[in-house]
Parts: C-alpha cells; structure tokens; sequence
C-alpha cells in the first residue's frame, strides 16, 4: 500500500484534528501567542521539499518524532493531510523519476509555498551533487524565486555543519542564496539532527500569522532558541561548585559538569534540557554526553574535538 493510502486509513476528523493541534500549540508553548481560532481559519501549506548534502536525518527526526505516543501531538500523517500538502519530497514521495519531476516543476510554476531545504549546498563546485540529471544548485534557486518563504533544517542547511569545512563547502542556503540576491523571509532551524517540535512549532506559527516566528540574529526562533543549554542545564549547579567530570568511569562523577568533557552547553543557544528527546525521554547530557553546540554556526568544524573543552573558560559566562 502507498503511503497516501496509509495516512488516508488512519486521518481523523478535522473538528478533532483541531482539537488537538490546539493541545500540541500549548504544549509547544504557542498557546498564548496564537490568535484565537487560528486553526478553524487555517488553511493548506504547500512545501516543496529540498535534499542537498546531508543524512536525511532531520527528515527522519521530523517523522518519527511527531509520531510519538504523546496524545497531544498529532501523527504526521494526519498534519500533511490537514494542514500541510507536500509537492515534492525525495524520501517520502510515491512518485519517482521523470513523474516525481514533473511534479516539482509544477509546484515550482505555480508559486505560493514554503520551500524547505535539509542539508548543504555544495558551493566550490555544482559538479558536486547532482539530483534528476542537474544540478541542485540551479533547482534551488528556481524554487526559491518562486518560494514565499524558506525553512532550512538541520545544522548542514542552516550553517554548512558536517559539510563544513569540506572539498565541497557546505554552505548554509541563506549564506548560499546571497549570490542570486535571493532575500525571502528565511527561517533557521539547526540542529543535528533538528527537534520535530521546533519544526512543527515553526509551521503552527506560520499557518497562524502568515509569516514567521520573532527570529534571533541566526534567524532562529527565539520561542526556542533564546537560551544556552547551559542556562538550564541540570547539572549547572556542579558547574558553580567547581565539580567537572575528570573520569567517565568514577561512579562519584556521574552527574558531574561535563564542560572539561567537551560540553560546549555555555555557548550553544537551544531549549534541550526543556524539551528533551523522543517525547520527553531524554537529551544528550541526560545521557552523559557532552553537549555538541550543533545549533551553532561553529558546528561541526569549528567545535571539534567535540571531547576536549574548546569553550575555553571555566568559570560562569558574563
């Protein structure tokens, strides 16, 4: 069965589909900043669905998040059949080949979507990464002509991350885009991979306002990216008291600060400790794991040894 027919088998109704992207907003932190009955008003988002230098991780992040057990979150499934139309997508799509391009250049003519781009854009040479026979560089600048707004996903499409530095350079496609004069309202959401909920919260957003979120000078979100990982960190308060994790094997430094441990939380902007992973779980420091900063432009690059402490202070940031 195609996976149309799949999310067409399980949508529910729309009045409770309703419902509950209202519940998901509040959970999200929206609740208080969306108008009333913006969901009764709301109508289908186009997105055509960009793939440049990366894992498709975030896709997958982004499908298999939402699609949690939480009951206040909807499966995507039922987002894309409500509120979101999906003109093209290398991984999810049924159609492939000369049909799934004819598709794009469809979606791409008629104009009036949100074009959203996961990974870097290869900027030493277009040879670099070819998709249908040419390369992505001339697609993207074709559809972001035509696109009313851009979201780049993932720390490859928003800053270069992995692919930078690289044979090819990676490049984030805002940075990417300045050379065609292409200025539309852009959207950053970094990560590696991305949060679903920073994602899902951004299109809540959009379909509420017509445009997007109040952004940071990074051109993230501030509803999610207005603090340091630090700044609500569990284990700030060894932190103060001078304790830092020396030995992974010293069960007395289990909960220790991390930041000798390469942890780069005083410098990375995201709401982590909040948030969590995989419906409230748990996070990378919650599983011992120094923070990686890849909601930041120095990811990877400019971050590694991502175990040795390249903060470079050891006191409490001014």
């Amino acid at each position: 069965m195609e996976l149309t027919s799949i999310l067409k088998a399980r949508v529910i109704s729309r009045r409770d589909f309703i419902k509950m992207m209202t519940a998901a907003a509040a959970a999200l932190g929206l609740a208080e900043i969306l108008p009333k009955g913006w969901a009764e008003a709301a109508d289908k988002l186009d997105v055509i669905w960009l793939h440049g230098q990366e894992c498709t991780g975030c896709t997958e992040s982004i499908i298999a998040g939402i699609a949690g057990s939480r009951f206040d979150q909807p499966d995507p499934g039922e987002v894309i059949l409500n509120f979101v139309e999906i003109k093209y997508h290398e991984t999810i799509m049924a159609a492939s080949g000369d049909v799934a391009e004819k598709a794009l250049e469809d979606a791409i003519a008629e104009g009036n979507y949100i074009l959203v781009m996961e990974g870097s854009v290869p900027a030493a040479d277009p040879r670099f990464l070819y998709v249908a026979g040419k390369p992505l560089e001339d697609t993207l600048v074709a559809a972001a002509k035509n696109a009313t707004a851009i979201i780049a996903i993932g720390a490859c499409a928003t800053y270069g991350g992995i692919n930078k530095p690289c044979p090819s350079n990676g490049q984030g496609v805002g940075y990417f885009l300045k050379k065609y004069g292409i200025d539309k309202p852009l959207v950053n959401l970094p990560g590696c991979p991305l949060k679903p909920e920073w994602f899902f919260g951004t299109v809540v957003y959009y379909l509420a306002y017509g445009k997007p979120p109040a952004l940071d000078q990074y051109k993230r979100p501030k509803m999610y990216f207005n603090k340091t990982v630090h700044d609500e960190c569990p284990r700030r308060m060894y932190y103060h008291h001078g304790l830092f994790l020396l030995d992974w094997n010293d069960p007395k430094q289990a909960n220790y600060c991390l930041l000798l441990k390469g942890c780069k939380g005083p410098v990375t902007y995201a709401n982590c400790p909040t948030l969590l992973w995989n419906d409230g779980v748990n996070w990378c420091i919650g599983s011992n794991a120094p923070c990686a900063g890849c909601t930041e432009p120095e990811f990877y690059g400019g971050f590694s040894p991502l175990y040795q402490n390249t903060v470079g202070y050891h006191t409490h940031p001014k």
